[in-house]
């Protein structure tokens, strides 16, 4: 059975881990650590807690208990004291007060969710994500660099406050996998926080795994402001260590519509200057469905995402070919 590791954030890899979570391999989930916004960063503020969003997220994609279990830990308040919260994040929250260490809370959340793979945190580290951008100015905390949509300037390098060591864990799994994905997700505040604890790219770059990345399909305003493909690729190998083995991107048509919503928010189609070879794979992986906004959620997310069948697919496809 193939080993799969999908290192990520929430929303990007809650799509990959839903679409291969019934297929024969072996799943591990290498989720980041770094958020600090919504009912996320609220929690971590106020109870002192690694932030458990992303984890959630990762656990729920994975889970094969009833739909009930599922939809309570996806379940979000829209009113009163608990406006905004996430029931998933205040159980993870309380879990981890009551317990000795975070890896009980994911032992333990992963038994009342029947996970179908494991989910591993990063680093158990608590810390901030920071980048410095072309004008020389840093911003601290990972929801300050999310929300910087107008920030016209590039970013030239992220790096973490303190430094974070890898979760051992994440470091096992890395090194046994057969395939690594990395993406979708946005590039600076989902997927490169992970590849910036000491270890990670260390173990990517030993690794004699294939690395593949779904490119995203859409420009993120303030991280990837007008990046084309080839533009995410560079940003993301350079944290990583080394090329990726496989890229996917999207060929499928995507509605006119909803590129003018995006285009209010200075984001576009991530534009295709991709080569023409083996490594690169083209083919349609856009869901046909838009996502409408959660009442009482403060973050502003995409409404467009990869569908999860198509991305299980692709790698289907992929896997056999090797």
């Amino acid at each position: 059975m193939k080993k799969i590791v999908v290192i990520g954030g929430g929303t990007g890899t809650y799509t990959v881990l839903t679409g291969i979570k019934d297929d024969p391999y072996e799943v591990s989930a290498v989720v980041s650590r770094m958020d600090s916004g919504g009912s996320t960063g609220r929690l971590r503020d106020q109870f002192g807690v690694l932030p458990p969003g992303d984890v959630r997220q990762c656990l729920v994609a994975l889970s094969d208990a009833p739909d009930l279990w599922r939809k309570l830990f996806l379940f979000r308040f829209s009113n009163g004291d608990f406006e905004g919260h996430n029931f998933g994040n205040i159980f993870l929250t309380a879990l981890e007060k009551v317990t000795s260490n975070y890896q009980e809370v994911i032992d333990q959340a992963s038994y009342i969710l029947q996970t179908k793979g494991e989910v591993i945190p990063v680093t158990f580290d608590k810390v901030h994500l920071c980048a410095t951008y072309d004008d020389g100015e840093t911003l601290v905390k990972e929801e300050l660099i999310d929300n910087a949509i107008h920030k016209k300037n590039k970013i030239i390098k992220a790096f973490l406050e303190p430094s974070a060591q890898a979760n051992q864990r994440a470091l096992k799994a890395i090194s046994e996998a057969d395939n690594i994905i990395i993406g979708p997700g946005d590039i600076y505040t989902s997927l490169i926080p992970n590849l910036l604890v000491t270890g990670i790219k260390e173990a990517l770059v030993t690794t004699q795994a294939k690395i593949i990345n779904f490119v995203n399909l859409m420009t993120k305003a303030g991280q990837s402001t007008d990046y084309s493909a080839l533009d995410h690729l560079k940003d993301l190998e350079k944290y990583i260590g080394r090329p990726f083995d496989h890229v996917f991107i999207n060929n499928g048509q995507i509605n006119d519509d909803i590129i003018m919503y995006y285009e209010k928010y200075n984001e576009k189609i991530v534009k295709d200057d991709l080569p023409h070879n083996d490594r690169f794979i083209r083919t349609d992986l856009v869901a046909d469905i838009t996502i409408e906004k959660i009442k009482g959620d403060r973050v502003t997310r995409s409404i467009i995402r990869h569908d999860s069948k198509k991305v299980a697919l692709a790698i289907q496809k992929l896997l056999h070919s090797q």
